[in-house]
């Protein structure tokens, strides 16, 4: 069971007014329709009011523009989704993990582990790799030699690093999530394919987080760079030599290809493709299913989505669309001819008062 908390100690922790009784005592978070007095919830959403009014929770976070909207004991934030996000990391902290290496694990001459690492069954460590202090990792993980894994990292059971990678500290790496395999690097000769190897490493930042089945890919010649606070969701393919800057957040299936560089605190929404050798500058959110096909220089929101229709309008429009640069031209023609026709009439208005 959660340790409970009095919202005082929250906001000794944190910050924030608390209104209301700041002894209520809360061990986990819930939302507004599910709480229960032990519960601490958020309000953020001005659709969700009617559920303020009518829950159970012993305490809620919200906003200064908002203080007012309930009598229930309350901490008020200038930014209660990530007040929300802290309090419920305290009340849900990582289980404990039990310092040493596991019987079952291999590991390589020369590895350096920590001695306040956890190292879980089945997990084979390579020849000259580093494990920093207080590091998990989690069964079935496979870390490369000579690659150097930072202090508090957690590995989920069966994430993969390969040889040579350089992982900074708190990062947090899901399961089946691969790091540092070979960026699809081939060339054409004499009617076959033959391979281009991959000697750049993967370098990854401190805090981290890498989600389930993500692949990034190691740098071609250079390292794929992966900076300090970057958030990646689920099933994401980052190419070789991709550089992506700090605190930016991908959404799931998104792809970046070879040497696209994307910015600091950019947002890239889900299944969006960002083609290679690309710039996105700072500050720039891509929409979900956005194909991005040249760099974008200026900070702002981008879209390119055809929005849904019904299946026979749909086959209509994407017919007029496959003629569109015809008819761009007929526009054209047709203002030249315009322009000229007016040109003409007022030669004739001119000349009639002349005469």
């Amino acid at each position: 069971m959660n340790i409970p908390y009095r919202l005082a100690d929250i906001a000794a922790q944190f910050g924030g007014r608390v209104l209301g009784d700041a002894e209520v005592r809360i061990s986990q978070i819930a939302t507004l329709e599910n709480a229960q007095p032990n519960h601490i919830s958020f309000f953020t959403n001005s659709k969700y009011r009617t559920q303020l009014a009518s829950t159970c929770a012993g305490a809620v976070i919200l906003g200064e523009a908002d203080a007012d909207a309930t009598d229930l004991s309350r901490i008020v934030s200038d930014n209660p989704y990530a007040y929300f996000a802290k309090v419920s990391a305290l009340l849900n902290p990582f289980p404990e993990a039990k310092p040493g290496v596991h019987p079952s694990a291999v590991v390589g001459a020369g590895a350096k582990i920590d001695a306040t690492a956890s190292i879980a069954a089945m997990v084979v460590i390579g020849e000259g790799a580093t494990i920093g202090a207080h590091s998990v990792i989690g069964e079935g993980c496979c870390i490369g030699a000579n690659t150097a894994i930072g202090s508090c990292a957690r590995l989920y059971p069966r994430v993969v690093i390969y040889h040579g990678c350089v992982i900074g500290d708190n990062l947090i790496a899901h399961s089946g999530a691969v790091i540092g395999s070979d960026g699809f690097g081939i060339a054409i000769d004499e009617g076959r394919w033959i391979k281009i190897p991959q000697i750049g490493r993967v370098v990854i930042g401190n805090d981290v987080e890498i989600g389930a089945n993500t692949t990034i890919d190691r740098g071609a010649l250079d390292d794929t760079v992966i900076e300090n606070g970057v958030k990646l969701d689920n099933q994401i393919q980052i190419a070789h030599n991709v550089h992506i800057g700090a605190h930016t957040a991908i959404a799931g299936c998104a792809g970046i290809a070879g040497s696209a560089v994307i910015g600091r605190y950019c947002l890239i929404g889900g299944g969006a493709r960002i083609l290679g050798h690309l710039q996105l500058t700072d500050h720039v959110e891509i929409a979900a299913h956005t194909l991005v096909g040249k760099s974008i220089r200026e900070a702002g929101s981008y879209a390119a989505i055809f929005p849904f229709s019904k299946t026979g309008d749909w086959r209509k429009n994407a017919v007029h669309l496959r003629h569109l640069d015809d008819l761009a031209k007929r526009i054209k023609a047709l203002e030249q001819e315009i322009k000229t026709l007016n040109s003409e009439s007022l030669k004739r208005q001119s000349l009639k008062r002349q005469n």
